[in-house]
């Protein structure tokens, strides 16, 4: 009787509610933390766990983490730079169409988003083979290019594959988001501007790009963490082996280590490294965003 009391009593109630969401948190969230922290500490190995204090983050520094961090860096740099201005441009060119139209080509851009990763990774990776008789290569013969070694050639190739991944997959999901944050701006602002004389350049920069800061900030954000967080496109074009590290990134790195060569206290390492790069990362973009800025208020 008394459990079943005490859940009656009206004080328990927003207990009761936000238990479930504390329990997810503390499980999945809080100790995993906590013990990768504590494994950053240790040389962990199947069957043996020993304390060796400072000694993996003395070791961090190594080939490897710099090709890691030069890909994830990069990656993360175009992809922001092509999925945040591309889908804006094609979200102004629909939200000013029929609705009808606008329905039907939202549909299209979103279609690749639902693919899995594993679908489309192995499909990008049968159009780009290094092979004359691929569909990427077949088509640069047909104009008077020489086949390109996508796979096993240099740096470049290899972004230029993961890059062209990303775009096909996230552009229609990026497209959504600021079609949601257009259809919020007033037509009057856009009415009043045209009858001040301005153009459709002059009313897409003063009107359009600032008030779509909030959308342009978030997807920047995301942008961030799923740059830094990919794995499963690499590892499908290159089984985790690829050429010169080119394809290398820092989940990557860290997967290489933990579960290919059974190092976990050096995974949590990176693991650890990798949440704070992406911590940075992110506090350094919402400053130049003036999110930590104050507003200033009349008197």
């Amino acid at each position: 009787m008394r459990p079943r009391r005490l859940l009656n009593r009206e004080g328990s109630a927003p207990y009761v509610f936000v238990a479930p969401f504390i329990v997810a948190f503390l499980v999945f969230y809080l100790y995993p933390i906590v013990t990768t922290v504590i494994m950053s500490f240790q040389n962990v190995v199947p069957g043996q766990t020993t304390f060796v204090g400072l000694k993996n983050y003395g070791n961090i520094i190594s080939g490897d983490f710099w090709d890691a961090l030069r890909v994830g860096l990069l990656y993360t740099v175009l992809t922001i730079a092509v999925l945040v201005p591309l889908p804006i441009i094609f979200a102004v060119l629909l939200n000013s169409g029929a609705r009808r139209l606008n329905a039907v080509h939202r549909a299209l851009f979103f279609l690749p988003s639902l693919v899995s990763v594993v679908v489309a990774g192995t499909i990008f990776r049968l159009m780009f083979s290094s092979t004359e008789k691929s569909v990427v290569n077949a088509v640069l013969k047909l104009i008077g290019i020489s086949p390109v070694d996508w796979l096993m050639g240099g740096g470049f190739q290899a972004m230029f594959l993961m890059v062209m991944l990303a775009t096909w997959r996230w552009l229609g999901v990026n497209l959504i988001y600021f079609l949601s944050g257009l259809q919020a701006i007033p037509e009057e602002l856009y009415e009043a501007a045209q009858m001040d004389g301005a153009n459709i350049f002059q009313r897409f920069w003063r009107i359009t790009i600032p008030l779509l800061k909030p959308t342009i900030l978030f997807v920047s954000t995301i942008s961030i963490f799923g740059g830094f967080a990919m794995f499963e496109e690499s590892y499908i074009f290159w089984q985790g082996n690829s050429p010169n590290n080119v394809g290398l990134t820092m989940v990557g790195l860290l997967y290489k280590r933990g579960f290919a060569q059974g190092d976990f206290g050096m995974a949590s390492t990176y693991g650890l490294v990798l949440m704070v790069i992406v911590f940075a990362l992110s506090m350094i973009q919402l400053k130049l965003f003036g999110f930590f800025r104050k507003e200033s208020r009349n008197a």
